[in-house]
């Protein structure tokens, strides 16, 4: 086993991502128990901070890997969604799609002319 910095041993952090979150479920279920001591907490914390930060890493090379791949392709590339941006609205099928003959759609009345409204 590795050592950490202190010379205690220190647990391994996984190489595969699905080891990772299994790890990391692990951990949270640990801490969500209430039965650790706050020294036994902050130790859990701190490889729960370790394995997020290790899963971020292997889900960001696989995005890259994949950038790659479409570039290779010449298809489109992955643009990063930023975090409270909405992605672009996709068009609902009755506003892409033409009617069908047995449906007619009904134009909407232009708005009244300004000068005309009531009061």
């Amino acid at each position: 086993m590795a050592k950490d910095s202190k010379g205690k041993v220190a647990a391994e952090v996984p190489e595969q991502y699905g080891d990772v979150v299994q790890r990391l479920e692990e951990v949270v279920g640990r801490l969500e128990g209430g039965s650790l001591s706050l020294e036994d907490s902050l130790k859990a914390f701190e490889e729960g901070i370790k394995l997020v930060r290790r899963g971020e890493q292997l889900l960001n090379a696989a995005e890259a890997r994949i950038e790659e791949l479409l570039r290779e392709d010449g298809g489109d590339v992955a643009v990063p969604l930023q975090a409270g941006v909405k992605p672009p609205a996709m068009p609902s099928v009755s506003e892409s799609a033409p009617a069908s003959r047995g449906s007619q759609r009904t134009p909407k009345s232009p708005p009244p002319p300004e000068d005309d409204v009531p009061f």
